[in-house]
């Protein structure tokens, strides 16, 4: 049996768990006020006030680091990777480090399992971070050489709910051909062919449906002449895209259960807004069935939003049911992703990744 910390940084929380296993036996939320993070001006900064948070609250259940196999973090913005279970070294504490990659909360996931595990010589993994690249060569180009297309998605859920599928398939991720659409406050359709995302809509950018939040792909010359009226700054321009796009920009909520609300009160728009996601997630769908020549095991439906089997799951299955059959697998337990991706290593099922990007 193993014993494992499950550490996954947010933006103004710090999630831990043990497992035994795959048994959780400790789950907590460890909440961090503005006002405390208000005086650290980098996420990195915030490392020593997060470790203490964790190291206090493992003191208080009774759990010894001692006794722990492994340290799981939540994988950062590093350089890309393929999908998979890393060892953290140097290479990577630097590159979580190096604001010029990018900045987000998960950036201390491998910061602070590398440093808990260090002070009893056991390892620390991330798992399967945002920046998971196996794209076809082909998926790369975007239709301008100024700008190459780039995989950025919900890897550790999506790569999770792949290998469940396909186990329910009575087959290995590695045997499978699956299309897994992430719905949540962005969504991600990845083609998964045999165990490689090899195509994916970049979900944080603005490429693919839109979401709750963000804007999906827009149609380029409007954006451009947008961009160029003089009426919105560049930041304006991105929370057009990112955080206030989609469902937010239509219907003034970003709840999907609002929205499921305002429909079932008779509101035409919300139903008309909420259909048209659907409408276009299975469009994204088609796209990805096609980059795997429609030979696909399973349509795999995944995150928040497919607990909305009444509408959002109805309408997309009635549109993709033809190409193969609708799995359904509402919500994402990030944690157990982590804790299974260090088991997978830890009990020989695979070898432990080397970060050298």
């Amino acid at each position: 049996m193993h014993k494992l910390l499950v550490i996954n940084p947010g933006s103004t929380s710090t999630k831990i768990a043990i497992f035994e296993d795959e048994h959780l036996i400790l789950e907590q939320v460890l909440r961090h006020s503005g006002q405390e993070l208000a005086k650290y001006e980098r996420v990195v900064d915030q490392f020593e006030f997060r470790k203490e948070a964790v190291m206090k609250a493992l003191e208080t259940a009774g759990i010894q680091v001692a006794e722990l196999s492994a340290v799981v973090g939540r994988g950062g913005v590093i350089r890309p990777i393929p999908g998979g279970t890393y060892r953290v070294n140097e290479t990577m504490l630097a590159d979580l480090r190096d604001i010029s990659l990018g900045e987000h909360a998960s950036d201390l996931g491998g910061l602070l399992a590398h440093d808990i595990a260090k002070e009893s010589g056991i390892p620390a993994f991330i798992v399967d971070p945002v920046v998971v690249d196996e794209l076809n060569e082909v998926a790369r180009l975007s239709g301008s050489p100024l700008m190459q297309r780039k995989s950025i998605f919900h890897a550790l859920n999506q790569k999770a709910i792949a290998r469940r599928a396909a186990q329910d398939l009575g087959k290995e991720y590695e045997d499978a051909n699956l299309v897994v659409a992430h719905l949540g406050g962005g969504i991600s359709v990845g083609a998964h062919l045999r165990g490689r995302v090899v195509d994916v809509n970049n979900a944080l950018d603005g490429e693919g449906p839109f979401s709750p939040e963000r804007s999906g792909g827009l149609p380029a010359l409007a954006l451009a002449k947008l961009c160029l009226s003089g009426q919105y700054t560049e930041a304006e321009v991105r929370r057009l895209i990112v955080g206030r796009g989609g469902l937010m920009a239509y219907l003034g909520t970003n709840d999907a259960r609002e929205v499921v609300r305002r429909i079932e009160q008779g509101d035409e728009q919300a139903r008309l807004v909420y259909e048209a996601m659907s409408y276009q997630i299975a469009k994204e769908i088609g796209s990805a069935a096609t980059v795997l020549r429609g030979i696909v095991d399973a349509i795999v439906l995944t995150g928040g939003l497919a607990y909305d089997q009444t509408y959002l799951v109805e309408w997309i299955r009635q549109r993709v049911q033809y190409i193969a059959p609708v799995l359904v697998y509402p919500g994402e337990d990030e944690l157990l992703a982590l804790a299974q991706g260090a088991l997978r290593v830890l009990n020989g099922q695979e070898v432990a990744r080397e970060y050298r990007p």
